[in-house]
């Protein structure tokens, strides 16, 4: 087990305000996901996106990593990031994840209380699947490849008709998946397996807010109520129109509800 080495991809460059770190589902780019996202939350945050071992920017992993080891993989980045003076050690610093990304936001929570302001959980929950299936998966792809994976992906990830209303996004986010690595991705399926938070949820102080895709088979919205009741800190929101991947299928939706959110922290800090 090792913590990997994360590739940052700077979606939009604004030193002056707020950095808001911006985390992937499992076989998804960073700017596939988030970049219909960005023109919405362009005007308040800087916006840094991060890839998974072997998605997007990020090189491939070579040994296996635990979610814990992923979250301290986020921090060492950003730490990073501040050394290069991208990111200002003393401004504002908000994350937001979709699925893993999304449950990176809870470990984030749990072992680096305070590095975040505010942290949003989309489409993903405390505890995601099960071991066995996580792990059926890995062994399945690490054989066969992520090809295998990509017609039961269509199914899950997107909400019904979103396919053949917005073929450029549902294709780039598929092709995404299609390109991962396969060892990587597998190793990304063992984190999974072993990620369970919700008996920390109660010691996670964090503001926290929970969103989900009211068509989501995988995170469905009563995971995101189960975060927010069980959180210090906690609220919950629904985007009627996603499924899984909500900042790409409706991102002016889900942009709204990270800038109020968001906002919503600044306003109590400076009060």
């Amino acid at each position: 087990m090792s913590i990997p080495t994360l590739t940052p991809s700077l979606l939009h460059a604004a030193p002056e305000l707020p950095t808001l770190i911006l985390g992937p589902s499992l076989g998804t780019g960073s700017l596939a996901l988030w970049g219909p996202a960005v023109p919405y939350l362009k005007d308040n945050f800087q916006l840094v996106a991060w890839d998974l071992p072997g998605h997007g920017e990020s090189v491939p992993s070579t040994e296996e990593f635990s979610m814990a080891e992923l979250a301290a993989g986020v921090i060492n980045m950003i730490q990073a990031l501040e050394t290069d003076q991208v990111i200002a050690a003393a401004a504002p610093l908000f994350y937001a994840g979709v699925s893993i990304g999304g449950a990176i936001a809870l470990q984030l929570a749990n072992d680096f209380p305070g590095a975040f302001a505010g942290l949003s959980v989309i489409c993903s929950a405390a505890k995601i699947g099960t071991p066995e299936g996580w792990k059926d998966r890995a062994e399945l792809v690490a054989k066969a490849g992520t090809p295998v994976v990509v017609a039961g992906s269509a199914e899950r990830w997107f909400a019904p008709g979103f396919i053949e209303a917005n073929p450029v996004i549902s294709t780039d986010l598929l092709h995404n998946l299609q390109d991962a690595d396969r060892f990587a991705y597998a190793h990304a399926c063992g984190a999974l397996a072993g990620f369970d938070l919700r008996e920390s949820l109660a010691t996670m102080s964090d503001p926290i807010l929970a969103i989900a895709g009211a068509h989501d088979s995988v995170c469905p919205p009563a995971d995101a109520q189960f975060i927010a009741q069980h959180t210090q800190n906690g609220q919950a929101a629904t985007v009627d129109t996603a499924a899984h991947l909500a900042p790409a299928e409706d991102p002016a939706a889900t942009a709204a509800l990270l800038n109020d959110f968001f906002a919503s922290i600044t306003t109590e800090k400076t009060a």
